[in-house]
């Protein structure tokens, strides 16, 4: 049996699973494109909203009505328009009621519909109760007008609208998100004047650029206070493409010597801001500030008390420091991805997206207009007839009494269209017998001249237009309001620098053989008089400064970095590297290294090669570090070494054997990381075998002396003794005198 034959099984069609999943998964995916997560353009509503304000509207939830449960709204939409979760679509219904959510709210609850703390705090549907508000008229003013296509609902009982006659671009003034299969979208809410004033320059002028409209709608107005601080030439490209992105800032003042925050970023919580600048204070990384107080209350939503050490404290550079580093500063992702007339995702620019709500506009016009016409000539029609009955008000009484099939005879005496004889016959004898042909010629004359301008208006673009431009300039003046957002150009926000914080002292880093580290105050402090845990003991030390970075090499030659002043103190055993770096399995912490970012070091391993190096290139971001040099996998990484200047240090590399060779410095390759070049010739068999190896390596000043401890005893090694070891690099050096040939550790003084 071939793959392309379809077997009935009982009845049912069989096909292959591939081809099954791949349709299931093509038709979820429309769906959700389609019909739940994307706007359509024309009334800039998702299906399960347009359905809400529909379902509220057979209600007769008004804006002049009582409002009424809650649940009661949600029972007719989930069980009537949308058959999904209640609660889902009792937050959809929620979010249009939120006047910090939506710029142009098309629900007014009563009730706890959340705050600005928590969105999503609101009570049980069960609780509030809720209406339209008057802007929703926008959407629904033209609804029985013959303006929208009518689609069976869910079960085929009822009917529900396609979309809503929006005498506004709804899509623009509230915005939307959503999440679909492949894209998403992100359209801000705007300004309705601005926006207004957009679609009437676009009439006028159907060549304005994106650049033209954008002297218009000057970018996003969102239902908060705060400023938005993205450069005017950022937010053109925005609406040229489509896409982009928004920076919004919270607004302060200063009352005395106390700075208040009075408008937070869109959608920001304030209990969320106060924790992130609290957890800094805790953290000690805000020494500047004092206290912080939560005075917000229901006349003034947003209200937070920053309190500064003292007068003195730089109020700008706070500020920038928290803009950067909290949600004080907040950007938001710009997609204008909607559904187009064609019924199909895309993105659009603000001027293709405005031309095309202005052709559904205009769409819409006329064919409210034409059911308008459509309703005129038919009661034009019907008084034409009732005239007729008038004039003849005693024939026409006579054929209904006496004639077995008045309808028939009517139509015959007075030539009338049976629509005309239908209204007449049902027409009460009483109300004909008051009729009178003054009004009916005077309602005849008023229907008339409204058919005629109908007409007139439908046979001319620029009428339409010119009643399209009026229209939108009624809803303008009746719904407009002032901008909530100012759009203000702000200099970038600049975190303070941790280490600008911090008091600049010298400071000891301890390293434990275990791989425990801590710091201690001075440089007098003695690491190996400190305390150790049970089995550990000392590895290295580094001398530095709190304000300096402290490396740490690894015995894979990875390097890590953190700051010294969030080292623990070393009164106590410290704390495990392991907690703050993630290095590869197996290796074991060797070495430290702090300094300022141009200091060099040596960096070298066991078997002979090394490099001087930049302390910069010991920082690492990340917790995994990065690889500083390259050994063999036998080969131990030896503790870095620091040196004094280039041009005159010598270095000193001892072997196991008991060599010491002493040559320049300079001698050495400046590397970022690597390899390196040969320090001491070690016989290639012997350091195979493991028999012979680098074990230590120093660096001395121009004068200055070396002292290597042998067990018990201890040689110094003045700067004149060091002149008999001196050679070129990569050679073999000389052997140390008798007695001190196994060296367990040096310094150079």
């Amino acid at each position: 049996m071939s793959e392309l034959t379809r077997p009935s099984f009982h009845g049912f069609e069989q096909i292959p699973l591939r081809e099954y999943a791949e349709r299931a998964y093509l038709d979820y995916s429309m769906y959700v494109v389609l019909d739940r997560a994307l706007p359509f353009l024309g009334d800039g509503l998702k299906p399960v909203q347009r359905r809400i304000i529909f379902a509220m509207s057979e209600l007769s939830m008004g804006a002049g009505a009582k409002p009424k449960k809650s649940a009661r709204t949600i029972g007719d939409v989930i069980g009537k328009y949308h058959p999904h979760g209640d609660s889902a679509c009792y937050e959809a219904m929620v979010l249009m009621a939120q006047p910090f959510s939506y710029r142009y709210p098309l629900i007014e609850g009563q009730g706890n519909f959340g705050s600005t703390d928590d969105p999503k705090s609101f009570a049980a549907m069960r609780y509030t109760e809720s209406k339209l508000t008057p802007i929703a008229e926008i959407l629904l003013g033209e609804l029985g007008q013959g303006t929208v296509d009518w689609n069976p609902n869910f079960d085929g009982t009822l009917q529900e609208p396609t979309w809503m006659p929006a005498r506004l671009p709804h899509i623009l003034l509230n915005g939307t998100t959503g999440i679909a299969v492949g894209m998403s979208t992100d359209i801000p809410p705007h300004n309705l004047n601005e926006v207004v004033s957009a679609c009437i320059r676009l009439l006028d002028d159907p060549d304005a650029s994106v650049k033209d409209l954008c002297e218009h709608v000057l970018g996003p107005d969102y239902p908060s206070q705060a400023e938005i601080i993205t450069p005017r030439h950022e937010i053109t490209a925005m609406y040229e493409t489509g896409g982009g992105s928004i920076r919004a800032r919270a607004v302060f003042v200063k009352e005395g010597s106390d700075i208040v925050l009075t408008a937070l970023p869109y959608q920001v919580s304030p209990s969320k801001v106060m924790e992130q600048i609290a957890q800094q204070m805790r953290a000690k990384k805000l020494p500047w500030l004092e206290d912080l107080r939560d005075e917000s209350d229901h006349e003034t939503p947003t209200r937070l008390v920053l309190v500064p050490r003292s007068n003195r404290v730089d109020v700008d550079a706070l500020m920038g420091h928290l803009f950067a580093t909290t949600d004080l500063e907040k950007s938001y992702r710009v997609n204008f991805n909607i559904i187009g007339l064609d019924g199909r995702p895309q993105l659009k620019n603000l001027k293709a997206l405005l031309k095309e709500w202005l052709a559904f506009r205009i769409d819409t016009l006329r064919k409210r207009l034409t059911f308008r016409k459509e309703k005129l000539e038919r009661r034009l029609h019907l008084l034409e007839g009732l005239l007729v009955a008038f004039l003849n008000l005693d024939e026409v009484i006579h054929i209904i009494r006496t004639e077995d099939e008045p309808k028939s005879a009517l139509i015959a005496r007075f030539g009338l269209s049976e629509e005309q004889t239908d209204y007449i016959l049902e027409t009460k004898l009483k109300q004909l017998a008051r009729l009178e042909e003054m009004k009916i010629r005077g309602e005849q004359q008023e229907l008339a001249e409204e058919l005629a301008k109908i007409i007139a208006i439908l046979c001319s673009n620029a009428k339409i237009k010119k009643l399209l431009k009026e229209e939108l300039q009624a809803d303008a003046k009746k719904y407009g309001d002032a901008r909530l957002s100012p759009l203000v150009t702000r200099e970038s926000a600049q975190a303070i620098d941790e280490t600008a914080l911090v008091a600049s002292e010298p400071m000891t880093v301890v390293l434990s053989q275990k791989g425990w580290i801590r710091a201690g105050k001075g440089h007098e402090l003695d690491p190996a008089a400190l305390g150790y845990r049970d089995g550990d003991a000392l590895r290295d030390f580094v001398r530095g400064r709190s304000t300096w970075n402290a490396a740490v090499l690894d015995s894979s030659g990875r390097s890590y970095s953190c700051l010294t002043h969030t080292l623990p103190s070393a009164r106590g055993n410290g704390e495990p590297l392991s907690g703050r770096f993630t290095p590869p399995s197996g290796a074991e912490f060797v070495g430290l290294a702090s300094g300022e970012p141009n200091q060099k070091f040596i960096v070298a391993s066991s078997y002979g090669y090394g490099f001087i190096t930049a302390f910069e290139n010991f920082l690492a971001g990340k917790k995994a570090g990065k690889q500083l040099i390259n050994a063999d996998d036998a080969a131990d990484i030896l503790p870095p070494v620091a040196l004094h200047d280039i041009e005159s240090d010598f270095v000193i590399a001892i072997s196991s054997s008991g060599n010491l060779l002493a040559f320049p410095a300079k001698e050495l390759p400046e590397l970022d990381k690597g390899k390196g070049n040969k320090i001491l010739q070690i016989p290639p068999a012997r350091l195979k075998a493991g028999e012979e190896s680098i074990i230590a390596i120093a660096a001395v000043k121009q004068g200055g002396e070396l002292v290597l401890h042998c067990g018990q005893r201890k040689l110094v090694l003045s700067w004149r003794d060091l002149q008999a070891y001196q050679g070129a690099r990569a050679q073999r050096g000389h052997a140390l005198p008798r007695g001190f040939q196994r060296v367990d550790s040096i310094e150079s003084q």
